[in-house]
């Protein structure tokens, strides 16, 4: 059986190059925590590593849906979808997917002189599931904006960014009383919803729906289709295709990489699916709507015209 370290279908990935982490270690903001390495893996399977002497950074990894294990010194743990761990630095590790299961995990190794801190008490398995006030995907947003601003610079002020931006994501799984206090939702149609929007990453079925509302799935699904005038899941597929939009709007990500970001397995599926909801391709949208393509287009119509 294979085992590989990356190389997955949509993954995202940026690895610091050591000047890079070396302005972080000495600017005075930065220095309290601050990113070397930084991923997205989407349905990994086969994920392996060992690191038989561990490595000077502590290694978040969370996983979003799937099964995974790791071993730290000489205990070894399952986590699963929803649970996050970080393992210690300096420690021997080992991690990856379990035997005929596929993860899809965000990773983040780090440093800095508060990193312990948010590092403390979760090198056990910790469980961050959906509730009524969970904000996922809000968190999930938090990440990609590490992801993006790392992509495009890495001036002092990207880097100070990015490193206020760490806080805030590993506070809200450290400080997770804090991080939830939100009003109650109580009607069963807008509790579904945000259901649907905290998962909006993963592919979950109309059983999960309602076993989280709990109710029987022929009467949610009418008092949905009641207020909706769609089906759960349809409603759920127009979700995903308006967060496939944003990511066309605002981010470089290639549609394989949206596609498969969302929780989709066959990108041929994901553009039909596109297609038929917003009538154009994930292509042709993104040349539509994409501000830097729309300026690049007019400027080379701007050049036809004087030449």
């Amino acid at each position: 059986m294979p085992k590989l370290k990356d190389g997955f279908l949509g993954e995202q990935s940026i690895i610091l190059p050591p000047m890079i982490v070396d302005i972080e270690e000495r600017d005075p903001l930065v220095s309290s925590l601050y990113i070397t390495d930084i991923g997205f893996y989407p349905m990994a399977e086969h994920h392996y590593r060992s690191r038989k002497n561990g490595i000077d950074q502590y290694v978040l990894i969370y996983c979003v849906d799937g099964k995974g294990w790791y071993r730290v010194g000489d205990k070894e743990y399952q986590v699963e979808r929803n649970q996050y761990f970080i393992l210690p630095a300096g420690v021997p590790h080992s991690y990856g997917s379990c035997e005929g299961q596929r993860w899809t995990i965000y990773w983040v190794h780090f440093k800095g002189a508060h990193a312990a801190i948010y590092a403390e008490g979760a090198q056990k398995p910790q469980t961050i599931g959906v509730a009524i006030n969970s904000h996922i995907s809000e968190r999930n947003n938090i990440f990609d904006e590490i992801l993006n601003t790392l992509r495009a610079g890495n001036e002092i002020e990207d880097l100070r960014y990015a490193s206020s931006l760490l806080h805030y994501y590993l506070a809200s799984m450290r400080y997770l009383q804090q991080w939830r206090r939100a009003p109650q939702l109580v009607d069963i149609v807008e509790a579904a919803i945000h259901y649907m929007e905290e998962n909006i990453e993963r592919r979950i079925t109309l059983q999960d729906v309602t076993h989280y509302v709990g109710f029987s799935m022929s009467y949610f699904s009418a008092q949905f289709k009641r207020k909706t005038g769609v089906s759960p899941l349809a409603y759920f597929n127009r979700l995903k295709i308006r967060h496939a939009c944003q990511l066309l709007e605002g981010t470089d990500l290639h549609v394989n990489q949206i596609c498969y970001k969302l929780g989709f397995e066959d990108s041929l599926y994901f553009s039909r699916l596109f297609s038929k909801i917003m009538g154009v391709s994930p292509t042709t949208y993104r040349q539509q709507n994409k501000p830097n393509q729309q300026n690049q287009t007019k400027n080379n119509q701007d050049e036809k015209e004087h030449l």
